[in-house]
């Protein structure tokens, strides 16, 4: 691979109290990393559209009365779950504005509204073939279809609008009394008629003008996506949560941040637009990152990304968190590990506990892991002792954007909470679960380990001169790193102004890949064993990427793509290769094996 440059990751800042967002932008996936004081602590990866906060108009498909539930369709995969309680304007759940905000703020839950004496049940209120609009609340994960609400907000930079509640709300993270009324009486001048607002903690310390402002842009999007919905049939988009990037800028990129640093010059210049619209006095901080080397690399966030997909997190004392993740719960196990302490097994413990509270609070938002939680910690005797460890995972939970609510430590050290949960946590997203121990575990799914792939290559490329290489993946790992058509290889091949020959090997673990750079010519002479023209006796496989009727062929690890193969998918057929590229070929499926002519050469 030729030698290698030796760099020392940067940390994101010197400083003593510094917060830099780090944002990573590739076709396939954005990546947003938030550091503070050199240690990762939040990290968000998206490479879909986002579900959580868009709104659709669906239909209801079913009504279950067993459950005081209805089953929406609204054009995701799985049909969506409408509760009762989500339905009736007046139900006993806490009004949620936003995934960060709504929860933490003062608005009181109104009454709810009784017919007879009693809360009117699920088919008073659902119909079977209904139209309802309905906002994402939580994400589809696993089997389970998303959950939905009839209860819309719309957050902006300092407000979250209610459309369908008439009160004002404060975070309950701005703690000063004076500001809180302060903030209140302005959401009350400038609250809609008939609508409630909930004040988000970026708007201490803004005047009437900032937030005037927010409220009327959330007021025009609200009355846009009521006419949006009128015209549409459903099941129906209408109004679809930003993306990543515009959400980093409008949540995340508040006064504490002292640089945002995004590797894209078009996602640089959309991320200046954005923050001249929503707070420009930031627009200084905001920088392009021009090095040859990958971002995330530069600033050792790939080693931290490596070490979430790990099971056991070391503390820097010698201890250790063991976090199993499961559809039900998670559980943390404490450890003292290495650590052995200086003075008396007490004092050993209580510190480990004190050490690994802080880290849980951190994993917890680095993971983004939700629903029920289990922390085990090493058994204490003294009650002060458990008062601190409490009070330091208290303190430390404070921190976090979602809502978190945490019981009492038991006699045996167990300490139980939840944290909200509103999609898939950043293990989900990364990983599937293993062919090879029949999904008792989990490893990368073969888009990350491409994208990773992708990644080396562009560390490698930085560091030779080498006009061309030589990439072999597992097969199905191949599929996505070439993907459909080719467009993935190709773009590749641009961006690095170099070569590309991506090579299959069913012996590789699927997690596993070779990268060897060569000569352009020499490359091309070896792996150019196939001919255009050339017809050969190949089994037709599935392509994961394509769909009927094209399918896929390989030929010692050269991947063929049939415009015509799916009805032959599972069978050895005749294929004629049209057209070659580096990576693939474009053919056809010209006769099933089974009617060839065996005295036709081939």
């Amino acid at each position: 691979m030729g030698s290698r440059r030796s760099r020392r990751p940067e940390s994101a800042t010197a400083t003593a109290s510094s917060k830099e967002i780090i944002i990573n932008v590739s076709p396939r996936e954005d990546r947003v990393a938030i550091v503070e004081n050199g240690q990762l602590i939040e990290l968000n990866i998206e490479r879909e559209e986002r579900v959580v906060g868009s709104i659709y108009k669906g239909k209801v498909v079913n009504v279950l009365p067993g459950m005081d539930a209805a089953f929406v369709e609204i054009g995701l995969e799985k049909n969506a779950f409408l509760y009762v309680g989500d339905i009736l304007p007046g139900a006993e759940d806490e009004v949620e504005a936003t995934e960060d905000e709504a929860a933490a703020a003062d608005a009181p839950a109104p009454a709810p509204p009784r017919r007879n004496g009693r809360r009117p049940g699920i088919r008073e209120v659902a119909k079977v073939g209904q139209q309802v609009l309905v906002q994402v609340v939580k994400a589809p994960r696993g089997t389970k279809g998303a959950r939905v609400s009839t209860r819309i907000s719309l957050p902006g930079r300092y407000l979250v609008l209610m459309p369908d509640t008439d009160h004002v709300g404060v975070s309950r993270k701005i703690e000063e009394e004076p500001e809180r009324e302060r903030l209140k009486e302005l959401a009350r001048q400038v609250k809609p008629q008939g609508m409630g607002l909930i004040v988000r903690t970026e708007a201490e310390g803004r005047n009437l003008e900032d937030m005037k402002a927010d409220a009327e842009f959330l007021t025009r999007l609200w009355q846009t996506i009521q006419e949006k919905a009128k015209q549409a049939n459903a099941p129906a988009v209408i109004h679809t949560e930003l993306s990543l990037l515009f959400r980093t800028v409008r949540d995340s990129f508040v006064s504490d941040v002292n640089k945002l640093i995004v590797d894209s010059e078009p996602a640089y210049q959309k991320i200046l637009e954005l923050v001249d619209l929503i707070s420009p006095r930031m627009r200084g901080r905001v920088e392009l990152f021009r090095k040859r080397d990958p971002i995330f690399h530069r600033f050792g966030i790939d080693n931290e990304i490596e070490r979430l997909l790990r099971p056991r997190i070391w503390l820097k004392s010698g201890g250790y968190l063991v976090i199993d993740e499961s559809e039900a719960l998670t559980t943390i196990d404490v450890n003292t590990g290495k650590f052995i302490g200086s003075t008396n097994l007490a004092d050993t413990i209580l510190r480990t506990n004190l050490e690994a509270a802080t880290e849980v609070a951190r994993q917890l938002r680095l993971r983004d892991i939700g629903g029920i939680i289990i922390i085990d910690f090493i058994d204490m005797d003294a009650k002060k002792d458990k008062d601190a460890v409490m009070n330091a995972l208290k303190n430390e939970l404070k921190r976090d954007r979602a809502r978190t609510k945490v019981a009492h430590i038991s006699p045996l050290g167990l300490v139980e909470m939840t944290r909200k949960r509103t999609g898939e946590t950043i293990l989900a997203q990364m990983t599937t679960h293993c062919p090879y121990c029949a999904g008792r575990g989990a490893i990368l799914s073969p888009e990350t380990v491409s994208v990773r792939c992708e990644r080396e290559l562009a560390r490698v490329a930085a560091d030779v001169d080498d006009e061309a290489f030589m990439v072999t993946l597992h097969p199905d790992v191949a599929y996505m790193f070439i993907g459909a058509g080719g467009d993935n290889v190709q773009r590749l091949e641009q961006t690095l102004h170099r070569a590309v020959f991506a090579r299959s090997d069913e012996d590789l673990h699927r997690e596993q890949y070779r990268i060897v750079p060569g000569d352009l010519q020499e490359m091309d002479r070896q792996l150019q064993r196939v001919k255009p023209r050339q017809v050969m006796e190949l089994p037709v496989v599935k392509h994961p990427l394509t769909q009927a009727p094209r399918a896929a062929a390989w030929v010692d690890g050269y991947l063929v793509d049939l415009e015509n193969g799916a009805p032959f998918i599972g069978e050895r057929a005749k294929v004629r290769v049209r057209r070659m590229n580096r990576s693939f070929a474009l053919g056809e499926v010209v006769l099933p094996a089974k009617v060839v002519d065996k005295s036709e050469p081939i």
